[in-house]
């Protein structure tokens, strides 16, 4: 087992493990630790855990100090600093001409480097740009270009069901989320009801994913032959959570309903039956997907 913390350099952001050295903190405390960018200012948000090897990537780096007033105080500084710095990246922005959107900037904690974070439809030609910004702030420059996802996580703010953001508050990385997950979850393929605040598929779409896979893989598809107690009949509706099945019955000219629980049926006949219209749905917003990537 090896003794680790967790640390979190900016919220909303990734969840870093350092070895504690033997120090014991305690949950919003702050530290100075080494990392493979220099020195960092963050956030205890895990406390003092044993862990075992195979969870985590070693060698760990150890955290240098708890911070002090004076870290903190560098830290405020290099947060007025940013601010100033966005203002006047802007400007010069502006004046090169760049197509580009800047979305954030951050400094860090020695000020060996500055990073802007930006926003482009294409690939810029930045270099200019770069060499003027050198020679006014007289450190390290990078900017980085960053899709929609990452803008949102950066600026922060609520999702549909009216809590903070996910990428926001606890994901540390972005899961792939495919058409395929909001059609076997039964939700309507309309692009605005299954898009997040980035325009992309809601990472909550992934949560819940392989309790569907496992229970569609028992239930039959639409359109599937089924025999029960009142006789043989078509699957024309499925609750997939209840593993309940919606079976359709022919009796001459008249069709009736009824539903079964999944122990109560035998699939005769499997298949899975798309409406033209639900085909050409998925055919739209793969095509929506596929614009994203």
């Amino acid at each position: 087992m090896i003794s680790i913390i967790g640390v979190r350099f900016k919220k909303p952001g990734k969840i870093y493990f350092f070895d504690p050295k033997g120090k014991t903190v305690e949950k919003g405390m702050h530290v100075i630790v080494e990392t493979a960018m220099g020195k960092e200012y963050g956030e205890v948000v895990i406390t003092n855990r044993e862990l075992q090897e195979k969870d985590i990537v070693a060698p760990l780096k150890p955290i240098i100090r708890i911070a002090t007033e004076k870290d903190k105080e560098k830290h405020e500084e290099n947060i007025k600093q940013e601010k100033e710095a966005f203002k006047l990246c802007e400007e010069k922005i502006k004046e090169h001409k760049l197509d580009m959107t800047l979305v954030d900037v951050e400094y860090k904690f020695d000020r060996s480097k500055l990073l802007f974070f930006f926003k482009a439809d294409d690939r810029i030609d930045f270099r200019d740009l770069v060499k003027d910004l050198a020679a006014i702030f007289k450190t390290r420059i990078e900017l980085r270009q960053i899709n929609a996802r990452d803008e949102v996580r950066r600026m922060g703010g609520n999702g549909v069901c009216g809590r903070e953001l996910c990428c926001c508050s606890f994901l540390n990385d972005f899961d792939t989320i495919s058409i395929k997950m909001a059609k076997e979850q039964n939700y309507s393929l309309n692009p605005a009801k299954i898009s997040g605040n980035c325009g992309r598929l809601m990472c909550c779409l992934r949560y819940e994913q392989n309790v569907y896979e496992e229970k569609l893989s028992r239930l039959p598809g639409i359109g599937s032959i089924v025999k029960t107690e009142d006789g043989e009949g078509e699957v024309c509706g499925v609750e997939i959570l209840k593993e309940r099945v919606k079976v359709k019955f022919k009796d001459g000219d008249e069709s009736f309903y009824k539903r079964y629980d999944l122990p109560d049926i035998k699939i005769i006949k499997n298949i899975s039956k798309k409406t033209k219209a639900e085909e050409q749905e998925e055919k739209e917003l793969e095509a929506l997907e596929n614009q994203d990537k």
